[in-house]
């Protein structure tokens, strides 16, 4: 991690490292429990995971909501990292192309919006 010597950036590393942890930590709890309820089998691929290999199986959200963890396991399925990223993947894919589009689209960053006064300083 970068140390900052700004507090605003240092309060948004502590933030973002936080949510990390807490992230992971949630994981961990349906993870285990998928792993209990489930064959070690991608359910795309069919692919099976054993020993060090079993990191290598996600668990993925039916629903796409990380809070929506049923006891019985009804909205995972166990999917192998390149399942896993192909459904996420096909996920965004449609919502592009389902997009409307009214007009152009829209900017919502300027990296030259001061660019004039800032060569006017260096020629000054």
């Amino acid at each position: 991690m970068t140390k900052h010597t700004n507090p605003d950036h240092a309060r948004l590393d502590r933030a973002v490292a936080e949510a990390r942890q807490q992230r992971e930590s949630r994981e961990a709890g349906y993870r285990e429990r998928a792993l209990k309820l489930y064959p070690w089998i991608c359910a795309r691929c069919g692919r099976e995971f054993s020993g060090v290999r079993l990191r290598e199986l996600t668990v993925h959200h039916k629903d796409h909501n990380h809070d929506n963890n049923p006891p019985d396991g009804s909205n995972w399925e166990l999917l192998c990292l390149y399942c896993h990223d192909n459904e996420h993947s096909r996920e965004s894919d449609e919502a592009v192309r389902n997009r409307v589009v009214e007009g152009p689209p829209v900017a919502t960053h300027n990296p030259f919006a001061d660019l004039k006064s800032l060569l006017k300083k260096n020629t000054d």
